[in-house]
């Protein structure tokens, strides 16, 4: 009987929709699946990305073995820059996967020290204890993996992102022939792609994205722009594909998207028919009716290429009547607005835009129920664990498993930092590790915490005052009076009499305050209360309050 216990453990994409990374664990050996970021809701103010709590790893870095990747989109890759100089270990991924990874590391200057092992789709490696495969799975990337993981316990199954499109844009399809094999043998545990969980029915084939921009690209007067994810490459090679069709040229604005066209196409991802791609200098003297656009800002993201060129200030472009928009991707939740000001302004400037439910150039590439139910049962699995969505997708998943027979005790609905616990006894949520949100703004890692941010959104509702006070360092008396200024809290004609008033009870408090027996922190601390009680009973506001000393 084998007393060792395998633990599964989430350290990021379960709750949640990114920021994906999940640690296996037996014995002396860790193998690690993903290392994804987050974009920040719109209270995370001046967060640039979410990525994995790594504390746990960090302890136990002489375990690791590797991380392996099953796609290279940015909630599975995109945080390996801020990982990986903390945890220097190989990565195992596909030849794709490397190439955009790569300009990432080198970005942050890390590549030269970074470990690959290539493996291509069907292949094997080994890390520690434990035997991976990866089988091709069908993504809106080429090159996406699921893993079957052999353990001395038994076989883990990963799905990574996938759905069933049986007439893919690129690649091979989800390969069921194998799941079906490895099923027939025994699976311990899968753990399946939820993100589409709530969706009916089948996903549509990427093939009807292509249609649907061939259809419009027909009907277009004048100019059309396309934006979409710039991981999106089987979506990049039926833009290009209509474009040429349409003899029309295709420029590409926007440094992700740029960088991606040019790895893929080096790669052999990308095909590209003579002729049809054009140097964005060039733009300007190209007809409107012969000119695609492929851009980012699908997300509306204000520096993207999309919103620059609707704001007016992209040096090669501007939106004219005439032009026909296309956003072929859904809004990451929590982008709505940002999305919603961006069609608005192209509508605004006389653009046709298609997007959302108006058209269909995008459809997702994840699994709806009745491909999810296919999974499982071709798999068999003794165990499930939902990953990869929010909490209600774990949940209703969990559910659709229960449907086909599974017990409800065999079924695991997890959040970030549980640990599974799986041997020949049975399995269990064992005791729950760290697994909280790391932010990254601008070049800093992990130094925002929730009380940084909580002043930062008290800055933004209710702006700020500082009061300076100059105390005679040998009587302890004040000096003068109190000088007081605000930035966004109260406007200029009610702030004089209000501010002024401010300055009159700092300047009779201290008055009363015997300060050579009291610590600067202990003035401090009464001079914000004091304005904080008097500047709430005015405004119902609650402004930071800055104070400085100054003795003299």
């Amino acid at each position: 009987m084998i007393k060792e216990k395998l633990k599964i453990i989430p350290l990021g994409g379960l709750g949640e929709i990114g920021k994906n990374m999940t640690a296996v664990e037996y014995g002396e050996d860790i193998l690690v699946i993903d290392a994804g970021l987050m974009f920040p809701d719109e209270e995370m103010l001046g967060v640039d990305l979410l990525i994995p709590d790594i504390s746990y790893l960090l302890e136990h870095k002489s375990k690791v073995r590797g991380i392996v990747i099953t796609h290279a989109h940015e909630d599975h890759i995109g945080a390996l820059p801020y990982v990986l100089p903390q945890l220097n270990v190989p990565i195992h991924c596909t030849k794709l996967a490397k190439g955009l990874i790569s300009v990432k590391l080198k970005e942050r200057k890390i590549l030269s020290q970074t470990k690959f092992n290539v493996v291509a789709p069907g292949g094997h490696f080994n890390a520690g204890r434990f035997t991976v495969e990866l089988f091709p799975v069908c993504h809106s990337i080429p090159d996406a993996v699921g893993l079957i993981i052999r353990t001395p316990v038994g076989t883990i199954v990963h799905t990574g992102d996938f759905k069933l499109d049986y007439t893919p844009v690129s690649g091979p399809p989800t390969d069921l022939s194998r799941l079906a094999q490895v099923g027939s043998q025994g699976v311990l545990l899968l753990m399946a792609d939820s993100t589409y969980a709530e969706l009916p029915g089948y996903t549509p084939s990427e093939q009807v994205v292509g249609q649907a921009i061939d259809h419009i690209i027909t009907n277009a007067p004048g100019r059309v722009l396309v934006t979409t994810f710039a991981s999106l490459i089987s979506r990049m090679q039926q833009i290009i594909d209509a474009a040429a069709r349409h003899d029309r040229r295709v420029f590409v604005i926007g440094r992700s998207m740029s960088d991606n066209v040019r790895i893929a196409s080096d790669l052999g991802y990308l095909k590209l028919p003579p002729g049809v791609m054009g140097r964005v200098e060039e733009l300007s003297r190209t007809p409107h009716d012969k000119v695609v656009v492929l851009t980012t800002g699908s997300q509306g993201e204000p520096t993207s290429g999309l919103v620059r060129i609707a704001s007016r200030v992209n040096p090669h472009l501007s939106i004219m009547p005439g032009d026909t928009v296309i956003i072929s991707a859904s809004p990451i939740p929590g982008n709505e607005s940002l999305v919603n000001r961006t069609v608005d302004n192209l509508f605004k400037q006389g653009a046709q835009v298609f997007y959302g439910s108006r058209t269909q150039a995008h459809v997702h590439g994840h699994a709806s129920q009745e491909e999810l139910k296919l999974v499982l049962n071709l798999t068999k699995p003794k165990y499930f664990m939902p990953v990869h969505g929010e909490y209600r997708h774990l949940t209703l998943h969990a559910k659709l498993a229960q449907s086909l027979g599974m017990p409800d005790a065999y079924t695991f609905v997890l959040e970030d930092g549980d640990v599974l616990e799986l041997n020949s006894a049975g399995g269990k949520v064992g005791t729950k590790v760290s697994a909280d949100n790391v932010y990254v703004d601008g070049m800093s890692v992990g130094d925002v915490n929730s009380a940084i941010l909580h002043n930062r959104r008290m800055l933004s509702r209710d702006g700020i005052v500082v009061l300076s006070v100059a105390i005679n360092k040998h009587s302890g008396k004040l000096v003068g009076r109190p000088g007081i200024v605000s930035r966004g809290f109260v406007d200029a004609a009610e702030a004089r009499e209000l501010l002024n008033a401010g300055c009159d009870l700092v300047a009779d408090l201290l008055g009363r305050c015997d300060i050579h027996s009291v610590t600067s922190g202990f003035i401090d601390n009464e001079i914000k209360n004091a304005l904080d009680k008097y500047f709430y009973d005015k405004t119902k506001r609650r402004p930071i309050i800055l104070p400085v000393q100054m003795h003299v």
